[in-house]
Formats: C-alpha cells, sequence, structure tokens
C-alpha cells in the first residue's frame, strides 16, 4: 500500500522524503477512518519538531490532489483518510458511532444530474452516506436487550 503511493509521488515527480514517507506511514492506518487534519499535523509536529504546518498541510493537499488521500470537511474541519482503492472510483458509508469506512462500489451520480447541471463543467464530486454501521447496531441491540 505505501509503496504504492511512494510510486504516486515519484511519478508526479516528489521526493520522497523523510516526513514524507512517514506521513504515508502514519495515514496508512487510517484506511478505514478518517482523521482530522490536525491530528496528522500534531503527530507530524511531533516525530519533526522543525517542520512547518504550512509543510504539513500542503503535503496533505498534493496527497490528495494525487489520489493518495481521500479528503471530506465535517464541521470540526478537513478530514482524511489513506485512499482505500487506488484503481476504481467509489464512495463511501460512514458509521456516525465508530467512524468506520465503508466502500461504496456503485455511483449514484448519473444522467438526470448531469442533464439538471447543462453548460457546466463537472470536476469531481463526493458521495456519502452516514449512519449506523452492521457492528455498531448489533452492540446496540445486545445493550437494549441486556437493559
Amino acid at each position: 500500500m505505501i509503496d504504492e503511493a511512494l510510486g504516486i509521488l515519484r511519478r508526479n515527480n516528489y521526493k520522497v522524503t523523510k516526513q514524507r514517507q512517514s506521513m504515508l506511514e502514519y495515514l496508512s492506518n487510517f484506511q478505514y477512518h478518517f482523521i482530522e487534519v490536525t491530528q496528522v499535523d500534531a503527530y507530524l509536529r511531533q516525530l519533526y519538531p522543525g517542520v512547518s504546518h504550512n509543510t504539513i498541510y500542503r503535503n496533505i493537499e498534493d496527497f490528495t490532489r494525487m489520489g493518495i488521500l481521500e479528503a471530506i470537511n465535517r464541521p470540526t474541519g478537513k478530514c482524511v483518510k489513506y485512499q482505500c482503492d487506488f484503481q476504481n472510483h467509489h464512495h463511501h458509508f460512514i458509521c456516525k458511532k465508530c467512524g468506520r469506512v465503508q466502500e461504496i462500489a456503485v455511483c449514484p451520480f448519473d444522467e438526470q444530474v448531469k442533464q439538471q447541471l447543462a453548460g457546466c463543467t463537472i470536476e469531481s464530486h463526493v458521495f456519502e452516506i452516514y449512519g449506523i454501521c452492521a457492528q455498531c447496531n448489533a452492540r446496540l441491540k445486545k445493550e437494549t436487550e441486556r437493559s
């Protein structure tokens, strides 16, 4: 997984620095959960006290643009996670209890949407479903039965 990301960096003429490699290694732990960018910043500044916030945020933006990371905006701020599928377009179900992310292989973006936006240039889109995952539902059911 990290090797694929490093390959993407090299193909885009980015140097593979210790800081970038550390960032990728840290973020590879977040393939199934989004993490706030501020947490990534805090972790890397602990490892590399001299690195600036701007450098960290710029790398996160670059990694997102290259498809290494996926990003969403939440009320608490920008969150990122390691790209779970480098090859295929997909969307996510995000559990509001545990934060787990599950891939959705189908895309609901259809011709009707394109027709409604006639004359517009669509550059990208994001589709997210929020709810309670099966594991959390099962845990909640057990807790309710015990009460």
